[in-house]
């Protein structure tokens, strides 16, 4: 099954594919989520960042149907997604502790997937199984660790469905196969356009698939910027003491370490033809700052690690 033009056109007539505007998940006395408010538009591949325990999971949960918001307005293809069948029949929500019925084979999996997702493509699927190298017949129970986050990668991936959300599945996959992964979905995407999620912990292996960037602290959203824009705007400034702080003194400072007489900043600046110069001539080194150094800097209080 294909995604047709009208199918397309249907999706994209809403203004945004998901959204939240303040929305607070309270679990007891413990606070998951506080006044959380992000968009996430059509057709974009999106990260989802932040440290373990800071909320990713619960967005993901909320956004997907599978939990409820204490308060605020959650939106998917426009309406509510709670138990709202319309929706999430054009959701999938693909999780590294995802489970199935142990006694039932990869092949069942399968057929129960494009039985549930209207976008299913069974063509892209069997090439997927021959990539990844997954035995149809093989037993759930019988697979690896890294065969049944192949498994989650393939229903993803083959889904199509227009709001497509990957909870870090790929986890259990050797390098090889996470750089498979990321080529097959980068290759499929732009055949076939739709809005994917990805949360992770393995951000510079996804740095370069990324539109845009959400993190997420403490239950909280501190950042939500255009990739390019966020990476274009940080370096890494290395050099002498003095002129490394002089430099920091014209940004906004996210992490700082001092070893002796050097120092090593990330900074949110400007840096002109003309100052690179002047800071080369002094000694101070300047690089980009990397999308994993952005967000540690972020989730993490500004200090001064003297040694």
């Amino acid at each position: 099954m294909t995604t047709t033009e009208s199918d397309i056109r249907r999706f994209t007539d809403f203004e945004l594919a998901a959204s939240m505007r303040t929305v607070n998940r309270r679990y007891g006395d413990v606070d998951a989520l506080s006044d959380v408010s992000f968009e996430i538009e059509h057709n974009k591949i999106y990260g989802l960042l932040g440290r373990n325990g800071a909320g990713k999971t619960t967005i993901m949960q909320i956004l997907t149907g599978q939990d409820l918001h204490t308060s605020g307005e959650v939106e998917v293809f426009g309406a509510a997604p709670f138990e709202n069948s319309d929706v999430l029949a054009n959701v999938c929500f693909v999780k590294e502790s995802q489970t199935y019925p142990e006694d039932l084979r990869v092949k069942h999996v399968l057929a129960a997937a494009s039985h549930l997702l209207p976008k299913w493509d069974h063509t892209f699927a069997e090439a997927l199984l021959d990539d990844f190298q997954l035995p149809l017949g093989r037993k759930v129970k019988k697979l690896s660790r890294g065969m049944r986050s192949a498994l989650g990668v393939i229903i993803g991936l083959a889904s199509r469905a227009p709001l497509t959300l990957f909870d870090e599945p790929y986890l259990g996959l050797d390098a090889v196969a996470r750089q498979l992964f990321y080529d097959r979905l980068l290759a499929d995407y732009a055949e076939h356009p739709r809005t994917v999620v990805l949360s992770t912990h393995l951000i510079d292996e996804v740095a370069n698939l990324l539109e845009h960037v959400i993190v997420v602290d403490h239950g909280r959203i501190v950042l939500d910027e255009d990739a390019d824009t966020l990476r274009s705007r940080a370096v890494v400034a290395t050099g002498p003491l003095a002129a490394v702080d002089a430099f920091a003194a014209s940004g906004t400072v996210l992490h700082r370490e001092s070893l002796g007489t050097h120092a090593r900043i990330t900074v949110q600046a400007g840096v002109t033809d003309t100052e690179r110069n002047r800071l080369r001539e002094a000694g101070v080194e300047l690089e980009p700052a990397s999308l994993q150094e952005l967000v540690i800097a972020t989730t993490t209080q500004r200090r001064e690690t003297t040694v």
